[in-house]
């Protein structure tokens, strides 16, 4: 009982904590810098803690994959908010089009996820476990399958000069059929701790109205902090001199990645990486076909125009940024092609990341690209023989039959059909 009481306090308490950041936005207040980064700041981190207990009490009721692609699109609310605004002004604005920010928002939000947001996930887990590698539910499988398909086509947009409404249509209907697809997947029994234990202790509707509660209003502290907080670390910035488009790419996306990499961290230190890569995983699948699909639509609403072949435009900075963005997509792929993730890969992943950051030359953003797709080939040929059983475990989440590796039993080179929690 009093395990419950505190986890119920923990509740409370998180709640309380989001308050602070909506009440400004509402009224439309913005603090001081510092005082309004701390005021959003902890809103988001509270939020996500609700969001992680809302989101683990609902696998109770639908599979675990929906619940972790949930889990991603309401994390990443604040990234499309801040992507929107900045595409809308270009749409509205030639001169904010040439700027090119929407294009450095996506792109930094992007290759932080995975640069930053994959590594600390397998740190983590490393650090509670010491087991060098970290598996993944072969469930994932069916992410990894849309992530590669959408790489493939992206990686191609940089050949043109506009993201256009055909690259909408492709890239939206790949999430759409992710998400129905996810959807599908069964439910398996999960072990709850914590807040979300109590959560689940409660009778079906009960619990099912809470979670939406809690899922709702978390989504509503995320998104009403995220702007406010990303412009106070803006502000910020500029006090010391750094550049606006340095600022757009990488400390508002900091702030508006927070929440989902902060969902993943917390699962990851509760003893459930694998589902807290998911979220990352996952994350990064909407944001490579939703988020970049939706940016034309903004554009040409907002310019008052449409056509087929119109769209954001492209300068040969963002086609840069886009080509080394989707090379590192296309390396991430590969480190999970066997569905696991070794010590070597998580350090090769922040490193590459790390020492790109503070580079601004165009040629050396065209070479990290190539050096991504290098190692992305050399890790496919590493592990050619994984690939067409991880393509099969696609095709059999997606007709929801049993994973096609347990008709050949687990093997010690591939996770059998359990649930992995690590």
């Amino acid at each position: 009982m009093r395990t419950d009481s505190r986890a119920w306090l923990a509740i409370g308490a998180a709640a309380l904590a989001c308050v602070p950041g909506i009440t400004c936005r509402i009224m439309g207040y913005h603090p001081p810098d510092i005082a309004g980064g701390l005021i959003f700041g902890v809103a988001i981190l509270a939020a996500a803690f609700l969001l992680s207990w809302g989101a683990e009490t609902a696998e109770m009721d639908i599979s675990q994959g929906l619940a972790l692609a949930i889990i991603a699109i309401i994390a990443v609310l604040p990234e499309y908010a801040v992507d929107f605004v900045l595409a809308w002004r270009a749409g509205a604005d030639p001169a904010e089009a040439e700027r090119g920010l929407a294009v450095a928002n996506m792109t930094g939000g992007n290759r932080l996820l995975i640069g930053i947001g994959w590594p600390i996930v397998f740190f983590l887990f490393f650090y509670r476990t010491r087991i060098r590698e970290l598996v993944v539910d072969r469930e994932r499988s069916l992410e990894l399958t849309f992530l590669a398909i959408a790489t493939a086509y992206v990686i191609f947009i940089p050949l043109r000069n506009h993201i256009t409404v055909i690259d909408t249509v492709v890239l939206v209907s790949l999430f759409l059929m992710y998400m129905f697809f996810t959807s599908r997947v069964e439910t398996e029994e999960v072990e709850l701790v914590g807040p979300a234990r109590a959560l689940g202790a409660l009778q079906n509707a009960p619990r099912r109205t809470v979670v939406g509660i809690l899922l709702v209003y978390s989504a509503l502290a995320i998104f009403a902090s995220a702007e406010p907080f990303a412009e106070s670390l803006v502000h910020i910035g500029e006090r010391f001199g750094i550049s606006e488009f340095f600022l757009i790419q990488w400390l508002a996306p900091l702030a508006s990645e927070s929440p989902e990499v902060l969902v993943a961290c917390l699962l990851a230190w509760r003893g459930r990486a694998a589902a807290g890569m998911g979220v990352l995983i996952s994350s990064k699948v909407n944001q490579w076909t939703l988020l970049i699909g939706t940016l034309p639509v903004a554009f040409l609403v907002s310019a008052g125009e449409f056509g087929w072949t119109l769209g954001l435009p492209l300068d040969a900075r963002q086609r840069d940024e886009i080509f080394l963005t989707a090379a590192q997509s296309a390396f991430a792929i590969a480190v999970f092609v066997n569905l696991r993730m070794s010590r070597v890969e998580a350090a090769t992943l922040f490193a590459l990341f790390a020492t790109q950051l503070f580079i601004t030359n165009e040629h050396a953003r065209v070479l990290y690209g190539l050096a991504y797709t290098v190692l992305c080939v050399a890790l496919l040929a590493w592990n050619w023989r994984d690939l067409p059983r991880t393509v099969r475990d696609a095709v059999s989440v997606m007709r929801n039959r049993e994973l096609a590796a347990a008709e050949e039993g687990a093997t010690p080179e591939r996770p059998g059909p359990s649930r992995q929690l690590h």
